[in-house]
């Protein structure tokens, strides 16, 4: 039986915004459960064709195999250009990215994902390769750890959360949630606790991954596979990946620098397609994943350097 990742966010909204075309070229960056692709595949006729790309072994048993329209590289989204190349696809005519981390990596409860269990600190999404939670606590020294939590948990102590976790590892290596649960709990006031502690699991939990480093190079094939009226869809769910997406659709770039040609004209290689989208009050309540999420669409527009 396949696992149940999540009910998929916006979904609706988000295969809308792909404005597909029955016969185009697809690819979900962020295949899990299925359920974009699913969707996806229900707009596509014969001759259209769906690239599901994820990185766990897990969310290969939610392959649609029967589908002749549909291709699954396991793979890291990071390698989208790499990908396309290989299955000899010059020009995509949508993107769809859901960055949200699936329930079911939350509810297994040997991935180390969440603090609900006692479990070993892995929090790797493709389990066959990298380092650990683990390592990281136990080998990076300080001043990595305390830029990791500043940086991608937004946590304001991060200095003397590093100091503690440093402290902490020199009798008792970190080797499980409850490990790092335990030393860390007399940081955070009794109020704030879970809230701190979810942000500090998330900041590791982006470095094992090396999610934005993933994100931005991921964010530019994809500027660069899209043809002239393809759409880029991206589901966010904090503000560190937010704001890289905001950036390149907004400018083409990570800094979100804009440029101007010799006419003091601002280019960009997208148009933003409506405002960002919010779940409704129903959907929230329906599906707690989606409190945080928000939708982001923009449309490949002609490349001036490359236009007739």
């Amino acid at each position: 039986m396949a696992p149940v990742y999540h009910i998929p966010v916006l979904l609706k909204e988000s295969i809308d915004g792909l404005n597909i075309r029955p016969d185009g070229t697809y690819a979900d960056v962020t295949f899990g459960g299925g359920g974009h692709s699913r969707e996806i595949l229900s707009r596509l006729a014969p001759q259209g064709h769906l690239y599901g790309f994820d990185q766990d072994a897990d969310a290969e048993q939610n392959i649609p195999h029967d589908d002749v329209r549909f291709t699954f590289v396991r793979s890291n989204f990071r390698y989208l250009w790499n990908f396309m190349r290989y299955h000899g696809v010059s020009q995509l005519d949508g993107v769809l990215a859901d960055l949200g981390v699936s329930s079911h990596h939350f509810d297994t409860q040997q991935r180390g994902f969440s603090f609900r269990f006692d479990a070993p600190l892995d929090m790797r999404m493709n389990a066959r390769e990298g380092l650990t939670a683990a390592d990281v606590l136990n080998d990076y020294d300080e001043a990595r750890l305390a830029d990791i939590f500043r940086l991608y948990g937004e946590l304001r102590d991060a200095r003397r959360l590093a100091q503690t976790v440093v402290s902490a590892r020199a009798t008792h290596p970190f080797r499980t949630t409850a490990d790092l649960v335990d030393a860390t709990r007399p940081l955070f006031l009794r109020d704030k606790e879970k809230k701190e502690v979810t942000k500090l699991f998330q900041a590791l939990r982006i470095e094992v991954n090396h999610e934005m480093e993933a994100l931005r190079e991921m964010l530019l094939a994809a500027t660069e596979l899209l043809r002239p009226g393809g759409r880029l869809v991206v589901l966010t769910y904090h503000s560190l990946e937010d704001r890289i997406v905001k950036n390149v659709m907004k400018a083409g770039n990570i800094e979100g620098r804009q440029q101007q040609d010799f006419y003091g004209r601002i280019t960009t290689p997208y148009r933003l397609v409506g405002k960002v989208v919010t779940p409704s009050d129903d959907e929230q309540q329906l599906n707690p994943r989606s409190r945080s999420a928000k939708l982001r669409i923009a449309e490949r527009i002609e490349d001036e350097r490359t236009a007739d």
